[in-house]
């Protein structure tokens, strides 16, 4: 695949080259400087002296493996499986795509169409296994389609380079007289087990024939995980706002997982812009839903974050977080509740402010009151459950612990009267104490142990309070008592 730009015209050989051990390389070449015989992995100094007329270029390597990044995505528009091979092309699994572009020669014609506006020339290939359409986008046409019993005939007349073979293999073959994959194919199996029984895959002509052949499977790994429910939008023209789609768009989604009695827990809005790049914007729910109106609701303070570029003709949106979601009836009549859904108030506050600005409490295993529960982001994965270390903990825990002045305590009891805030309050009633001891896998050491008292003041006030140390601990002086909470 060539980036055109300001490069000359197609009936001028042009090659791009980088830095070898004995002067610049090939790195790649165009088509009619392929036809030449000019092919990567040859010194310039060389194929000068067979095309005189040969323009080089250096090569940007690293810019361009971004750009291939960035094209392995756009490419989804055609289907939901792409990856990148190698440094000069990409895989798409068209499987049960390509008959929603009218079959797989208008899809052909679709994808070098695009890929022409991009200013990109391309040799495209439809074939059973990843090994045979390599080989027939690199040297067979321009646009061939392969039938799983054409692979013979269609692999036969190419190069024993169509099989992804090292250089030093080639060389070997060549020496051998064995130039195309049919003459290859002709030898019996046992000679070459024979010759490459230790040899790597990329030495191997055996296993490569092999994977081209579908007899041996080869496992491929996309960018991300194939979407399961997702549709799409395409425009007859280029436009700028996804917004007038975006309510069919979640229609749609959510009578797919409606269908199979799925909810999903994200959403990911996809555009295909017309300059090869692509922009996106992820949602997320704090429950699992398939209700499109409250997903399309997510949208409106997020759409003004996409860029469109030059415009986009393609939107797609994919769940993302799916699950089996069963239907409910929370009233007897049947209707739904005229109450506040929490999960869809803090789906929308979270859309709006930042999945940060929204949090959620969550317990810790801790026997220390204040490190027993923290907060986290209200969209996070929910914790895996602990134990709590007590289930008679106050309703509201002060952040920090405030001292108290005690009037007078018996020794293994609460205070008979101490003075919070500037006010006395006098023990009518108490319960206690729950001795809690510092963790000596996170404390200092001399950090002093707790004794808490649930007491009961004068009128009728509920307040948890605890004695840090004891008077013969041998860890400070006198013990202190702190206020920590109030009860209901």
């Amino acid at each position: 695949m060539e980036r055109q730009g300001n490069a000359p015209q197609d009936d001028i050989p042009l090659v791009l080259a980088s830095e070898g051990h004995h002067g610049p390389v090939i790195h790649a070449s165009n088509r009619i400087a392929r036809g030449m015989g000019i092919l990567p992995g040859s010194r310039v100094v060389d194929m000068r002296a067979i095309c005189p007329e040969l323009q080089v270029e250096y090569a940007d390597q690293a810019g361009d493996r971004a750009a291939l990044d960035r094209l392995v995505l756009w490419a989804r528009r055609w289907c939901p499986w792409t990856v990148r091979d190698g440094d000069n092309g990409m895989i798409l699994d068209t499987s049960g795509s390509d008959h929603l572009l009218g079959g797989e020669a208008a899809m052909l014609i679709e994808m070098e169409t695009q890929l022409s506006l991009l200013g990109l020339t391309s040799q495209l290939a439809v074939a059973p296994t990843w090994g045979s359409a390599w080989a027939l986008a690199r040297f067979g046409p321009v646009r061939s389609i392969c039938m799983a019993d054409e692979i013979p005939h269609k692999l036969g007349p190419l190069p024993v380079a169509g099989l992804r073979l090292d250089g030093d293999t080639l060389l070997l073959l060549q020496r051998l007289g064995l130039k195309t994959i049919g003459a290859l194919m002709d030898v019996p199996r046992l000679s070459l087990t024979r010759r490459f029984v230790k040899a790597a895959l990329a030495s191997n002509p055996l296993m490569r024939l092999d994977q081209a052949f579908g007899r041996l499977a080869e496992p491929v790994a996309s960018v991300d995980a194939k979407p399961r429910f997702m549709v799409q939008s395409r425009l007859a023209e280029p436009v700028f706002d996804p917004t007038p789609y975006l309510p069919q768009l979640c229609e749609d989604l959510c009578d797919a997982l409606q269908h199979a009695s799925m909810g999903c827990r994200r959403l990911h809005l996809t555009v295909y812009r017309t300059d090869g790049d692509v922009s996106h914007v992820d949602i997320a729910m704090s429950a699992s839903t398939q209700d499109p109106i409250h997903l399309h609701s997510l949208f409106r303070d997020k759409v003004e974050r996409i860029n469109p570029g030059f415009g986009f003709d393609l939107i797609t949106l994919a769940a993302g977080g799916v699950e089996p979601m069963h239907v409910v009836q929370k009233r007897l009549d049947g209707d739904v509740e005229d109450g506040l859904d929490l999960s869809l108030l803090v789906d929308r506050l979270t859309a709006k402010f930042g999945t940060q600005a929204v949090s959620r409490p969550t317990l810790r295993a801790s026997h220390v009151p204040e490190r027993a529960e923290g907060r986290v982001a209200a969209l996070s994965t929910p914790p895996q459950p602990v134990e709590a270390a007590s289930h008679n903990r106050p309703i509201r825990l002060l952040d920090i612990p405030e001292e108290v002045r005690v009037l007078y305590a018996v020794p293994e009891g609460p205070p008979a009267q101490f003075v919070w805030r500037k006010q006395t309050h006098r023990v009518t009633r108490y319960a206690g104490p729950e001795r809690i001891a510092p963790e000596w896998w996170r404390d200092r050491p001399g950090t002093r142990l707790r004794d808490y008292f649930k007491v009961e003041d004068q009128t009728g006030r509920r307040i948890w309070l605890y004695r840090e140390g004891l008077h013969d601990d041998g860890r400070g002086g006198d013990p202190r008592w702190f206020v920590h909470g109030m009860f209901a």
